[in-house]
């Protein structure tokens, strides 16, 4: 007999019965227009004939919708199919007609991806009946033309003239017999074929695979069953209407996650991130090498530059013709570099914070079980970063502010007029980047000093 999960308590006895109720339940799941749906029908088969097997029926690949079937109906099917094959634990049966190329299987082109060595892919090749004359499968069967680690196992089904004819299984059997027997394909390895075959190789390879499978899932299950005992444990005690209990766990948890942040920023948490920088370390690579990447990217053109000198001096000394650069000049031209430095120092504070809030949303992930307490932990966090993060900004605009109110041409680093003559005496060959008070204002080579010479703006 047979039982259906949405029939419990309800036994079938007759087989045609099965069938309709199969029938009934796919138009009331799917509708009666050929339509779809991931939705199991459950059906367990009791009888002494059949072997202790859970079998999982997918549809095969549609690429044409038709009736109510939705235009992404190969993927959806497809996505289908992958939810399960894709199971370590499970076998895969790749039917494929014999009156269709195997090149051009669906099955085993899917069974290949998920299971590229073949360990776990069986080929099952029907309609043998119904090949072209003076056609067959033998290469296939013999596993020759695909090689399957598991090879290949040939049916022959009822046709749909034989179930309307109302043929049993029995009487089924007995023919898909007779034509193996018969056939000069296929008599040498007729006691190879066959449904009865496919029944026995399912239930040693299923066995087989279980026996490999089965202490790494052995394992799988004890690191489950030991999570879930501390788990317990850690509720053993725990009463959930005490409110003292709910005020001591959520101080333990916030102390929690401060303590996490601030292991992820100084660089000593539990779990250290083998596969890229976070916390504590990307902010130190924004702080030592983005930064001054972005310092680097603002090198002035010097022909642009050698131009503003120019009109800024012509500018100060207006109508008059000037005998000595004046240090307006310079001043002006420096101030607007400082200027520049703006743009990197806004920016690495923007990607400071960002990694600081990215930081928080990682520490949060042990407040999982309470989503709302995670979700307010955030929320707080990140609106106090971001109150921080206006000051800090507020903070640097005014330092750079400063270093624009005041160019100190008295420090040891800024290169004057007398500076210039000794270097100019001590060296003959070019030289590079020489500092200007320290402002990334820089001469590209000697050159320039000795032709600049007479309208130096020192």
């Amino acid at each position: 007999y047979a039982e259906f999960l949405h029939c419990k308590g309800k036994k079938f006895t007759d087989f045609d019965e099965v069938r309709h109720e199969i029938e009934a339940e796919t138009d009331r799941v799917t509708g009666m227009n050929k339509g779809i749906s991931p939705i199991p029908i459950n059906l367990r088969v009791y009888s002494p004939h059949v072997l202790n097997l859970t079998l999982i029926d997918l549809p095969g690949i549609t690429k044409v919708p038709v009736g109510d079937q939705p235009p992404d109906i190969e993927y959806q099917i497809r996505e289908m199919i992958m939810q399960f094959i894709t199971r370590e634990n499970c076998l895969i049966l790749a039917v494929t007609p014999a009156n269709t190329d195997l090149a051009n299987s669906d099955a085993l082109k899917l069974a290949k991806e998920v299971d590229p060595q073949g360990l776990r892919t069986i080929g099952v090749i029907t309609k043998l009946d119904l090949m072209d004359e003076g056609t067959d499968a033998r290469d296939v069967l013999e596993n020759k033309l695909l090689p399957l680690r598991r090879g290949y196992v040939g049916v022959v089904n009822r046709s749909q003239k034989d179930i309307d004819g109302k043929k049993d299984i029995k009487a089924a059997m007995l023919a898909e017999r007779k034509f193996f027997l018969s056939h000069p394909a296929y008599r040498h390895i007729a006691d190879r074929m066959g449904t009865p075959h496919l029944q026995k190789v399912l239930n040693q390879q299923l066995t087989n695979h279980i026996r490999d499978t089965l202490p790494n899932f052995r394992n799988k299950l004890q690191g489950q069953l030991l999570s879930i005992e501390h788990e317990v444990e850690a509720y053993k005690n725990f009463k959930p209407e005490d409110p003292t209990r709910k005020t001591k766990a959520l101080l333990q948890m916030v102390q929690q996650f401060a303590v996490d942040f601030e292991k992820r920023i100084e660089g000593s948490g539990d779990q250290v991130d083998t596969l890229e920088l976070s916390g504590g370390a990307k902010i130190n690579r924004i702080f030592h090498e983005r930064f001054p990447f972005e310092i680097v990217k603002m090198e002035f053109n010097e022909k642009e530059l050698r131009r503003e000198i120019s009109y800024a001096i012509k500018n100060i000394h207006g109508i008059r013709t000037g005998l000595f650069t004046p240090d307006m000049a310079f001043e002006a031209i420096v101030k607007k570099q400082i200027v520049k430095l703006k743009g990197p120092s806004l920016k690495s504070v923007d990607l400071v914070i960002q990694e600081l809030i990215n930081t928080v949303k990682k520490c949060t992930k042990k407040l999982a079980n309470f989503p709302r307490l995670c979700e307010e932990t955030e929320r707080i966090v990140a609106n106090h970063i971001r109150e921080r993060e206006g000051k800090t900004k507020d903070q640097v605009l005014l330092l750079i502010d400063i270093q624009v109110s005041y160019i100190n041409t008295n420090h040891e680093d800024f290169i004057g007029f007398a500076k210039i003559q000794a270097i100019l005496t001590s060296l003959n060959k070019n030289i590079e980047n020489i500092s200007v008070a320290r402002t990334w204002f820089q001469l590209q080579t000697l050159n320039l000093f000795k032709e600049s010479l007479k309208g130096l703006w020192y």
